[in-house]
């Protein structure tokens, strides 16, 4: 209930953020109800059912990315006086950021439910082509009847994957205390007492040494996944008739160039805040100006709030530059065929989330800097000392991170061109 009301007196930034995270759980609800029709309309299918049951953890994991960074983000949910007032801590207001997008999540599986339905012809006829035509009835295992536990289980999928996410990153938690020796009267070291210890609620960005601490773990990761799927690689064509075909084998979806796939990803997410950051170091190196040097510590200290999202850009533009060209080179002029409307609907997922995601830890880090911002105005700084402050970051990011997606993305596909 609480929410609830919270949700009524929300800002139009605020409802549009918490828009997109039902829209992205009915989108990945439906992913998974349509696995699960085509698995009750096709028994003898059960291989390509899981496939398709696996292949929806991407955009289930783009969905719950989302909504942790919304959840974040969110001003409605999060601690302050007048939560405290009411008796809501950092605890209790974690909780709530957690109902709050599992509620709207929920929101979205039902939405999902009923276009689910309406598309398999069980609450009449639909005008749309794809499904007049008797696609949908194929696909979506029309005439079939689903079962219910099935259904209520992966309609709750998205919600509680969403909320136990949510509760886990926004979780309050305790800096480790630093004790640092002092000296007595006569010389002798001892240990100080401990501070007393401070809360700290939410995913507050980690400090710009500790974002770097990922980027050998984001490169190894990267470096053994391009190396699994140059293994498990064939030098086949596409399947244009197999889910997200790609050249290889097992009915076009080989798993070891699936898993490399998944770790190369996976690497570029966890690397996305140490690029962030040598990318401010890079334009802060030497004897730097005002302008460079000011776009330079702006990265290096929001490199931990925004470079995940930036590494999940890269890993996306990546395998959406690979995709295309394994399509383009095996399947000619009519690669576009072969992504049907489920692998579209995915693929315009992911990319919203991904995008969703970014321009929300933007907005974050931009509310963060505030003060400083409003510092360097008070002490003279022009406004066009700032923007360009800004567009410098932009153009330093894209310069480092651009050849980068190009080169992975090479990679990736150049075992496929044997």
């Amino acid at each position: 209930m609480l929410s609830l009301r919270l949700a009524r007196g929300a800002g139009p930034s605020v409802l549009l953020r918490r828009a997109l995270v039902t829209v992205a759980a009915a989108g990945a609800s439906f992913l998974l109800l349509s696995a699960l029709g085509f698995a009750s309309g096709h028994p003898d299918g059960s291989q390509d059912a899981v496939g398709r049951l696996l292949w929806c953890l991407v955009p289930l994991a783009a969905t719950v990315q989302l909504a942790v960074a919304v959840g974040r983000a969110d001003p409605s949910t999060g601690p302050g006086p007048g939560f405290a007032a009411a008796g809501v801590g950092p605890a209790r207001a974690a909780l709530l950021a957690a109902v709050s997008m599992s509620a709207a999540c929920a929101l979205g599986g039902v939405l999902a439910l009923l276009v689910f339905l309406h598309l398999r012809g069980d609450l009449g006829g639909s005008w749309l082509d794809w499904a007049g035509s008797g696609s949908a009835g194929r696909q979506l295992g029309g005439g079939r009847s689903l079962p219910l536990a099935g259904t209520v289980t992966l309609l709750a999928v998205v919600p509680v994957v969403v909320g136990a996410a949510c509760a886990a990153a926004l979780w309050p938690r305790q800096p480790r205390a630093v004790h640092q020796p002092v000296r007595g009267p006569r010389g002798a070291r001892r240990p100080a007492a401990p501070a007393r210890p401070t809360v700290v609620t939410g995913p507050v960005a980690p400090r710009p040494h500790q974002a770097t601490s990922g980027l050998p773990w984001g490169i190894a990761l990267t470096a053994a996944g391009l190396a699994l799927q140059a293994y498990a690689s064939g030098n086949a064509p596409p399947l244009p008739d197999a889910l997200l075909a790609v050249p290889g084998r097992h009915g076009g979806n080989p798993p070891g160039v699936v898993g490399g796939w998944a770790l190369a990803a996976l690497g570029l997410v966890l690397a996305g805040p140490g690029l962030t950051h040598l990318c401010g170091r890079l334009l802060a190196v030497g004897r730097p100006g005002v302008l460079r040097l000011l776009a330079g510590r702006m990265l290096q200290q929001e490199a931990g709030l925004i470079g995940r999202p930036v590494g999940a850009l890269c890993a996306l533009a990546a395998a959406g530059f690979t995709v295309l060209e394994l399509y383009g080179r095996a399947s000619g002029p009519s690669g576009a065929h072969a992504f049907g409307p489920l692998t579209g609907l995915g693929a315009a997922l992911v990319t919203l989330c991904a995008a969703a995601t970014a321009l929300t830890a933007v907005v974050e880090a931009r509310i963060a800097r505030e003060r400083t911002t409003a510092a360097l105005v008070r002490l003279g700084a022009p406004a066009r000392l700032l923007r360009g402050a800004a567009a410098l970051r932009t153009t330093a990011l894209l310069a480092l991170l651009v050849p980068l997606v190009w080169v992975v993305a090479h990679l990736t596909a150049m075992p496929f061109h044997r």
